[in-house]
């Protein structure tokens, strides 16, 4: 990789814009970018046009989000060449840990000076502290590849009350559809010492709800041997004094434990509340996704979290026009929805990423307007859903966490079961656990007032 010549000198004051989209994987690392930028003197401005560094942090899961990142990176293109001085990042899962991907992107966009891997912060630090070193020499190339930090990700200040602590990076399953794997690289647990101080820190700095991350978060700690497993280290991140509220995602129908269910029905500050996809409820596309399980261990694995948490908060995730689906098969995932009856349902519809098992080997021989249809019939079933669970919630008492305040003084937070909340007459601060008395359910969330 050629090097670029930048002339301008991150020290005290010096001005960065962060773009970020994406998992909340990409949350997490952008927050933990910020908090690297700030200890070497950067302030966040909202405007790239003001800015001396600008980074974006970009998802490739779908299309449409890469699609979403080249349009950026066009603009970003034309503030570079008014400001030769600007100084433009690159992360994330369009990066992803393959050099000669990066090359390819270095050829199409010849601006970008820094490209940071997934969860990598390592080509920034080094930049940094280059440029601390030799504030007018020349820049830096392409360098990172892939692997986490060597030295502790530094602890980002948390956004309001909840926060983010990412424990899985990467993701060795290889779903057929997915190019995850390709991009953050194969499955990491990061050491539970390291996870329980960040989470110490993360407390202290005012989080009161922290949600543990990974692509199979189920599966923390089954790479290092002699690690705790994730039931140990949720009772663990639990004790933490000051902590009110613990979630974790994403899970994965064939790593989610007994031991885990016991973990959430003995752990007060765990929330009632599972992410776990299915993705499809045809057994011939669950097969050919590659997801390893049939639609009816979905719903024996769904009977048997509710036999032991009444109550608990369901979200999944569906793909809609996979290579193949037919209208049986769609109709099939409708079944199993009206079933399961979940309280989220996050709709993708398919598009063919690179290197992926379906890419190389499938036809997208869905139509555009059939998977548009399947998205709009699947976010109208669940809004039925809501509508009809929510219908005897006005009335009902319930906790939540206030999480901001909106304008105009309207509390926001979320119930253990992540049911949205607003508030109405409270000068609650945010932190606060705060009884609710339901005055009004909609699909998607309640209002209510201090009860």
């Amino acid at each position: 990789m050629s090097n670029v010549s930048i002339d301008v000198a991150p020290g005290p004051g010096f001005r960065y814009n962060l773009w970020t989209t994406g998992c909340q994987m990409n949350e997490a690392d952008a927050a933990r970018v910020a908090a690297l930028l700030e200890a070497a003197g950067g302030r966040s401005v909202d405007d790239a046009r003001e800015a001396d560094l600008v980074l974006l942090n970009t998802c490739a899961v779908r299309q449409q989000a890469e699609d979403k990142a080249h349009v950026r990176l066009r603009y970003v293109g034309q503030l570079r060449r008014r400001n030769p001085r600007l100084v433009v990042a690159l992360m994330g899962c369009m990066v992803g840990t393959n050099p000669e991907r990066m090359a390819a992107l270095r050829e199409a966009y010849p601006f970008i000076d820094l490209f940071l891997p997934p969860s990598d912060l390592r080509p920034l630090r080094e930049f940094l502290a280059t440029r601390e070193a030799a504030p007018t020499g020349d820049g830096v190339g392409c360098v990172g590849g892939g692997e986490t930090d060597d030295g502790r990700p530094p602890v980002p200040a948390p956004d309001g009350i909840r926060a983010y602590l990412p424990a899985v990076l990467g993701c060795s399953h290889a779903c057929a559809y997915c190019v995850i794997p390709y991009r953050r690289g194969a499955e990491r647990s990061r050491p539970s010492g390291e996870l329980l101080d960040e989470a110490q820190e993360l407390v202290r700095r005012g989080a009161r709800e922290l949600t543990v991350l990974g692509q199979i978060i189920d599966r923390y700690g089954l790479d290092r041997p002699g690690e705790m497993h994730l039931p140990e280290l949720l009772r663990r991140l639990a004790e933490i004094p000051g902590l009110l509220r613990l979630r974790f995602l994403t899970s994965h129908p064939n790593w989610f434990t007994d031991e885990l269910l016991d973990a959430m029905a003995d752990t007060p500050v765990l929330c009632p509340y599972v992410e776990l996809p299915v993705q499809a409820g045809s057994d011939a596309i669950l097969a050919a996704m590659r997801r390893g399980y049939t639609a009816e261990q979905y719903r024996a694995l769904i009977r048997k979290i509710r036999g032991r948490i009444p109550g608990v908060g369901l979200s999944t995730d569906i793909i809609v026009g996979f290579p193949g689906e037919t209208e049986a098969d769609f109709e099939a995932t409708m079944s199993l929805m009206r079933e399961v009856r979940p309280d989220m349902i996050r709709v993708a519809k398919y598009s063919p990423r690179p290197q992926t098992l379906s890419a190389r080997t499938m036809s997208d021989d869905v139509p555009a307007e059939v998977k548009e249809a399947r998205r709009v019939a699947l976010e109208g079933l669940l809004r039925d859903f809501l509508t009809e669970k929510h219908a005897d919630y006005p009335g009902r008492t319930v906790e939540i966490l206030v999480e901001s305040v909106e304008p105009g003084g309207r509390r926001r937070g979320r119930t253990p079961d992540a049911k949205l909340v607003f508030v109405d007459g409270c000068d609650a601060p945010p932190g606060t656990l705060l009884p609710v008395t339901i005055t009004w359910a909609g699909p998607f969330s309640l209002i209510g007032e201090p009860g």
